[in-house]
């Protein structure tokens, strides 16, 4: 056994649950700092993020923020879901960790379409 092996493992086991929390209807105005503030009246907010739309850099309208601490981070639902943020009702509640899918969602579906009729002679043309 390697002395102070197990202090070091107990130090990871001691780290506190952090909660993500996703919050939807944000109004498209209301910056990272404001939804920062509205959350750290509950605790220690240890990010907030709004998503915005990768052409027109404009926000889609949903976030996230991630609190250290898992009691405080169940307050702030309690207390932000339905609450007015800027103007609006926001829906706050707990994140679902993010599905590892195919990806990209850039795939299938739209753009050029190849004519799969089978080929006639010239002749032919118009005469299906």
């Amino acid at each position: 056994m390697v002395p102070g092996f197990n202090q070091v493992g107990d130090a990871f086991s001691k780290k506190e649950s952090q909660m993500n929390i996703y919050v939807s209807n944000i109004p498209y105005q209301t910056t990272e700092d404001e939804l920062r503030d509205a959350f750290a009246g509950f605790g220690n907010v240890s990010s907030a993020r709004i998503i915005k739309d990768k052409l027109t850099g404009k926000s889609r309208g949903f976030g996230f923020v991630e609190m250290a601490n898992d009691e405080e981070a169940k307050a702030a639902l309690e207390g932000m879901n339905g609450a007015e943020l800027t103007g609006r009702k926001i829906n706050a509640r707990e994140a679902r960790p993010r599905e590892e899918g195919p990806g990209g969602g850039a795939g299938a579906g739209g753009g050029f379409r190849r004519d799969t009729r089978p080929s006639t002679p010239a002749t032919n043309r118009g005469t299906y």
